[in-house]
C-alpha cells in the first residue's frame, strides 16, 4: 500500500528534516522569549510585544512546522523497510517525540497564560525548560542516525 512512496523517499526525508529544523527552532526561541516576557511589566508595551511575537512565532512557525514535522516522519515510517520495529531505537525515538509534543503543548499553555497576564512560573524555570527540547532533539538525532541500540 506505502510502497507507492518508496520513490519519493529522500523528498519525504528532506522535508522532514526540513520541517523539523523549524520546529525545533520554534522550540529553542519561544521558552527564551518567555525568559524575557518575565522581565517585562504586565500591562506594559513591551509585554504587549512579547505577546505579539509568541503568538506569532507559535501559529506561523511553530504549529505549522510540528504538523509537517509529523506528517512526513509517519509517511516515513510506513515505508516498508525503513524501521526496525524490533530495534530497541525506535520505541526510544518515538518516546522522545512525544515528551517533545507534551513539551510543545506545554508551551502553548504558558503562551496562552502570558497572553491572560496569568503567567504562573519565574524567569528561572523558564531558562530551564528551555534545555529540554535541546536534550529531546540530541536524543532523538542519536536515536535516528547512530540506532545504538
Amino acid at each position: 500500500m506505502f510502497a507507492v512512496i518508496v520513490p519519493y523517499y529522500l523528498w519525504l526525508k528532506a522535508f522532514h528534516i526540513i520541517a523539523m529544523i523549524a520546529w525545533m527552532a520554534g522550540q529553542f526561541y519561544l521558552p527564551r522569549l518567555f525568559v524575557y516576557h518575565c522581565q517585562a511589566k504586565v500591562g506594559s508595551e513591551e509585554s504587549e510585544r512579547f505577546k505579539t511575537m509568541e503568538h506569532k512565532l507559535q501559529r506561523v512557525i511553530i504549529n505549522p512546522a510540528m504538523i509537517f514535522t509529523l506528517l512526513f516522519g509517519i509517511l516515513l515510517v510506513c515505508i516498508p523497510g525503513i524501521v526496525d520495529f524490533h530495534s530497541i531505537w525506535w520505541p526510544v525515538k518515538f518516546i522522545s517525540v512525544l515528551l517533545l509534543l507534551g513539551f510543545h503543548g506545554a508551551c502553548s499553555r504558558w503562551r496562552k497564560q502570558f497572553f491572560k497576564d496569568q503567567n504562573k512560573h519565574s524567569e528561572k524555570f523558564y531558562r530551564y525548560m528551555n534545555e529540554i527540547p535541546t536534550i529531546l532533539m540530541i536524543i532523538i538525532v542519536i536515536m535516528v542516525v547512530v540506532k545504538p541500540f
